[in-house]
């Protein structure tokens, strides 16, 4: 896959997100899909990515801002550097209560593409500030 075609296929992953449509953004994965979290497992599959995606529905509103995307000449490995934007809507389990708090948190994720599908993607952001915006 071109590096252009990674873009555009990062950029539509990212679109699909601030539309809250998480069925185009599983729609853009490879069936051995992996999802390697800043905090936690790594969820195998795109069934497991979906109860993720309607777990995060029900606790969080986000919105991605800034959103800047990279990748190589060959397409098979991209970046996002972004600032997400939110609103915790319902407490999530180990975590301070949801009382509608905003926060606002730089963010980073990394990205495998084969067949211009995402094979993996890697999040990483500041658990420690988002816990410190919400309490």
């Amino acid at each position: 896959m071109p590096r252009a075609a990674a873009l555009a296929v990062i950029s539509a992953y990212y679109d699909a997100f601030n539309r809250g449509d998480t069925s185009a953004m599983e729609a853009l994965l490879t069936e051995d899909f992996e999802h390697h979290v800043n905090e936690g497992e790594i969820r195998r599959g795109v069934e497991t990515f979906r109860a993720f995606n309607a777990h995060m529905s029900r606790c969080y509103r986000e919105t991605l801002a800034d959103i800047v995307v990279m990748a190589n000449d060959a397409g098979s490995r991209a970046a996002a550097e972004f600032t997400v934007h939110g609103r915790y809507i319902a407490t999530d389990d180990g975590l301070p209560e949801a009382r509608g708090q905003s926060y606002i948190l730089p963010a980073g994720s990394f990205f495998t593409l084969r067949g211009n599908r995402i094979q993996r993607v890697t999040t990483y952001y500041n658990l420690a500030d988002w816990i410190r915006q919400v309490r």
